[in-house]
């Protein structure tokens, strides 16, 4: 089956037995006089013509005002869309647009259901701020046909929402992560209000579900407010929504418990715009009653944010019936209710009823442009022309970092070094940086962060009305969509996790930076942020915890990216990490990331040294170098780098006649072929620093493919390297063990050099077993003494 079979339109949740008391913790506001006369004429003219351009745009490429009957020419070859949704969204933005005229205040929509494109693109059409940034969709009939018959067509706007879209600050085409980005928007924007719709099919995923537990973070003193709008239309594409089969005692109950207030919207479907007009009315009153509190000194503790919970039918206003299968109200209005609208003439025929029902000829005058009363709706200042969606970046003063960099030759954690750093950012820069993280800054050897600044959890006695620049809570997809929406309105941010676990927010990172790429091509919209993952508790030395938290891949989902987008760092001390974190902090429009170790390890150049090579991307390291090398060991990560030095010192002593060259690379980019990305060596350099025809022996901190995937191109590289890197082995053991079963310590890199240098064959053979006699002694004492072999990690001398 196909899809559920239902046998009446828009079906009620079945009842629960909670408690009918439980109605009693909704809020009832009146609706008497919630609207007047012109601002209800008005409201219903914008959703018709809304809805009217957003189904137009779904089948028409002609014809678009539908002044003469519809034929199979006049529909759209390919039809694409999601109808289901637009209904309601259309609501939402009518309704937005009373309050910003009547109250003057700053509003963003973000919109979760974001292949409702026809209901936004509609609305922004209705309102000029398409024709403001696309002159070709002008406010009149050539405008209007421009838009309806482009969409979704070559050169057009897409189906769904994404950073073409004036006032968007979401890529709309994966679901779940609305709900965090708006209230990331709103962090130090004490007078911003964000309105999100997140739809009930997007509310069963679970970057939603934790996302409601972001109001927790938002302190009402320095922060705007979320209006929350959760969409129950019942269906999604081919079954009915939890939410949907959820009644309102069991709504209610769990929005409260969660600490909101909760009103529903849309019981009453002839008087939902003066249902939403009070509703809205209402949420932002209270939002500005909650911050009034708050900015006077006397915050609420625990304060109510509100929700509304809107219930309309799924396809709202379109055709009731279609071939036997209800329509409205059901899933097959989901995306395009009539498929077959271009070669059945009965299709054409409902397309035709549904279009005219909306009157089109008293929503457009005689040019093609809203008529009056539509146009009376519309607030001075457009939503979809805020400049914090689009224009709003206001960039941090990272300050110098050369009076942290630690002494050359001393040992020395890269992330407690960072930490003392950040502490100087944050007390440079009070406001415009956060950190999103999970529970782990303290593990991470991050607390020197918190030295001057706090956690920023307003349900926390200890923690709450503080100012605390560091949101942490364990859900990588509310951190990741929190980020998004800071950034995205302007501010800079870090995202620092355990290695392992970035993985959670692959497409989350994937889908931001697919937005920020086609941001890069839209002339409006200035440039923002880069966002920026810090990397450490890495597999190289996970102390207590084990295969489990062994995982670099998220490595190679950056490198995927596009190259303009895509920045890759293995730093390979202190003082190298305290250069690229001042780097990434101030770069813009990138995805960094930067991996590194919390544990102690040697300080192998000075600052004045790390400067230099972290501007190269890489460099040859002469103190553990000879000239003319018959062998390149190269070291890309902090730990396999320790063991190509460690490497390097053992064969000037057990075979001298191996002339080794030691470079380390910590701009991952500089590997591909010439032109592959804007940091990749030329020809020339990459010689230079590789040789032309020497063995190259890689050991690397990620998975093997991912240099392998960067060099291939490069002239003659492939058959002279070998990459050493993580090969899923490991437990919970002691550090060296893991580099061992790894096949990346110092022994391992040694015999990868002695097979690359040319040595004689009988030479190599007994090379070869000295070397994999020190792995089988060094791992018979490891398992019986459960300890490393003392002086393991001892600074190599030369």
């Amino acid at each position: 089956m196909p899809g559920e079979v239902i046998d009446h339109a828009d079906p009620a949740p079945l009842a629960s037995s909670l408690p009918s008391s439980l109605a009693g913790l909704s809020v009832k506001l009146p609706l008497e006089n919630a609207l007047t006369p012109s601002e209800a004429h008005s409201l219903r003219s914008f959703r018709r013509a809304a809805n009217y351009i957003a189904a137009a745009m779904i089948f028409l490429r002609r014809n678009v005002l539908v002044t003469s009957d519809l034929t199979s020419d006049d529909i759209k070859p390919r039809l694409l869309g999601h109808w289901g949704t637009c209904p309601g969204l259309t609501l939402v933005y009518a309704h937005i647009n009373r309050v910003v005229k009547n109250t003057g205040c700053d509003m963003i929509y973000v919109v979760g259901p974001g292949h409702g494109a026809p209901g936004i693109l509609s609305s922004l059409w209705l309102e000029g701020s398409l024709a403001h940034f696309y002159p070709q969709y002008s406010r009149d009939r050539k405008g209007l046909e421009a838009l309806i018959t482009g969409f979704s067509t070559p050169g057009g706007f897409p189906s769904h929402i994404n950073a073409l879209v004036p006032g968007s600050i979401h890529e709309g085409g994966e679901l779940g992560y609305a709900l965090a980005v708006a209230f990331g928007a709103v962090m130090d924007k004490p007078d911003l209000l964000v309105t999100v719709v997140v739809g009930d099919g997007e509310a069963e995923t679970g970057p939603t579900a934790t996302a409601w537990h972001a109001a927790k973070y938002l302190d009402p003193k320095e922060s705007g407010g979320v209006i929350p709008i959760v969409h129950v239309n019942g269906f999604k594409i081919s079954e009915r929504t939890i939410y949907g089969c959820m009644d309102d005692l069991e709504l209610v109950a769990l929005f409260t418990g969660y600490g909101y207030q909760v009103r529903f919207v849309g019981e009453v479907l002839d008087e939902v715009d003066a249902d939403m007009a009070a509703s809205m009315d209402w949420a932002v009153a209270e939002i500005r009653k909650i911050q009034k509190t708050a900015r006077e000194g006397t915050p609420i503790v625990k304060p109510r944010w509100p929700v509304l919970i809107l219930r309309t039918p799924k396809g709202w206003t379109g055709p009731k019936t279609y071939k036997g299968e209800f329509i409205e109200g059901s899933f097959h209005s989901h995306q395009v209710p009539i498929p077959d609208a271009k070669k059945d003439n009965e299709g054409r025929q409902v397309v035709q009823r549904w279009l005219r029902s909306y009157d089109p000829a008293t929503l457009f005058d005689d040019s093609g442009a809203p008529v009056q009363e539509i146009l009376d709706l519309i607030p001075t200042q457009p939503i979809g022309q805020l400049k914090d969606t689009y224009n709003g970046y206001n960039p941090i003063g990272a300050p110098d970092w050369r009076s942290f960099g630690v002494e050359k030759g001393s040992q020395a954690s890269s992330m407690k070094v960072v930490g003392e750093y950040l502490d100087k950012v944050f007390t440079s820069n009070p406001k415009g940086i956060r950190i999103f993280s999970p529970d782990e800054l303290e593990s991470n050897k991050l607390s020197a962060v918190l030295s001057h600044t706090g956690r920023n959890f307003q349900w926390d006695e200890f923690s709450r009305a503080k100012g605390g620049r560091v949101i942490e809570i364990l859900s990588e997809h509310t951190c990741q969509g929190l980020l998004q929406g800071y950034t995205l309105t302007g501010r800079t941010a870090l995202f620092p996790s355990y290695e392992s676990f970035l993985g959670i927010v692959h497409t989350m990172m994937v889908q931001y930076s697919k937005f920020v790429k086609l941001a890069k091509e839209v002339p409006w919209r200035n440039q923002n942020a880069s966002i920026n993952y810090l990397e450490t508790s890495t597999w190289t030395r996970q102390e207590h915890n084990g295969f489990s938290h062994q995982n670099p891949s998220f490595i190679g989902a950056v490198l995927n990216l596009k190259p303009e987008m895509a920045r890759v760092y293995l730093p390979p001390d202190a003082n190298c990490f305290l250069s690229t974190m001042r780097h990434c902090l101030n770069s813009k429009n990138y995805t960094n990331l930067m991996v590194g170790s919390k544990q102690p390890t040697p300080v192998w150049l000075s600052p004045e040294a790390a400067d230099a090579h972290c501007r190269a991307g890489a460099s040859a390291w002469k103190f553990a170098s000879v000239e003319s090398p018959d062998v390149v060991l190269v070291g890309i990560g902090t730990e396999v780098t320790f063991e190509v030095v460690a490497a390097a010192a053992l064969l000037r002593k057990l075979a001298p006649e191996i002339r080794v060259r030691v470079v380390n690379v910590t701009d991952l980019m500089v590997l591909g072929p010439t032109g592959s990305h804007p940091h990749a060596l030329s020809d020339e350099g990459f010689d230079e620093l590789f040789t032309s025809d020497k063995g190259i022996v890689v050991n690397y901190h990620g998975y093997v493919n991912d240099v392998a995937g960067l060099v291939f191109g490069r002239h003659r590289v492939a058959e002279r390297m070998v990459v050493a890197g993580y090969r899923e082995e490991g437990s919970t053991t002691t550090p060296f063990d893991m580099l061992l079963v790894n096949g990346v310590s110092r022994y391992h890199v040694a015999m990868h050099a002695v097979e690359k240098a040319g040595v004689e064959s009988g030479r190599k053979d007994d090379l070869l077993k000295q070397l994999q006699k020190k792995i089988d002694e060094t791992r018979e004492y490891i398992m019986a003494n459960g300890e490393d072999v003392e002086g393991t990690y001892d600074t190599p001398e030369f």
